[in-house]
């Protein structure tokens, strides 16, 4: 039997790759009139006062950024620059290789899924499309729920919805946000994802000092869960 009933996941540098800003950002700052270190300056100051929604949506979000970065493009510009940073984060978003396989070996053995993210109004947007999506049981956007990790309001949204006490949820994710520390004072278990390839991830308040499990590899997941799985490496055809 199964030690959880549910493992939950971070989006972005656990079920993605790392993430760094790519080259499509520059024709948003291009739209926006606004030099691109600048907009890059204003993103990372004010992640979690866009990544909480309480800014309104893409749009006036964008507008804000706009405000922020002492720049007044015109309405046809920022709509264009809202389509442009759209596919700007989804460039840069690239699936783990085990994430698909794990999610299915997960559902196989009867373990529901589901997503904590910490993000802006895209994720949302494009998490459809993604291979994982028919994977997640649950979703649950801070930009939708008003708040941010370590927020203990996301966690327990989680939990809510999939009608599960915390204690029966295991949360895996990369450390930013202190989100770690944050689902085990929501009463989960969490553990570390320290993949090689995060040393480049583009991370917000990041977790220091992490004394609790880590794991190498998403695939480690299954043994967590259950110790006699079979290998869950290779792709699911």
């Amino acid at each position: 039997m199964p030690r959880y009933h549910a493992v939950l996941f971070d989006f972005f540098g656990t079920l993605t790759r790392s993430v760094q800003r790519g080259a499509a950002h520059r024709w948003t700052a291009e739209l926006l009139g606004c030099p691109i270190d600048l907009l890059v300056e204003v993103l990372d100051r004010t992640y979690y006062q866009r990544a909480s929604g309480s800014l309104g949506n893409a749009e006036a979000t964008l507008r804000w950024v706009c405000q922020q970065a002492g720049v007044h493009p015109s309405d046809l510009a920022v709509r264009a620059a809202v389509a442009s940073r759209h596919r700007a984060v989804r460039a840069d978003t690239r699936l783990r290789a085990e994430a698909v396989p794990v999610l299915a070996g997960l559902r196989r053995r009867g373990v529901r899924t589901g997503l904590i993210s910490d993000c802006t109004h895209e994720l949302p947007a494009f998490l459809p499309q993604l291979a994982i999506a028919p994977l997640l049981d649950v979703r649950v956007f801070s930009v939708q729920v008003g708040r941010c990790k370590p927020d203990l309001a996301l966690y327990l949204a989680a939990c809510r919805r999939l009608e599960l006490a915390p204690a029966d949820c295991l949360y895996v994710g990369d450390g930013g946000s202190q989100e770690l520390s944050g689902a085990e004072r929501a009463g989960m278990t969490a553990v570390r994802l320290v993949a090689p390839d995060l040393a480049e991830h583009l991370v917000f308040n990041a977790e220091r000092g992490w004394a609790g499990p880590v794991l190498h590899s998403l695939t480690e997941v299954i043994d967590l869960i259950d110790p006699a799985a079979e290998p869950t490496g290779c792709a699911v055809p």
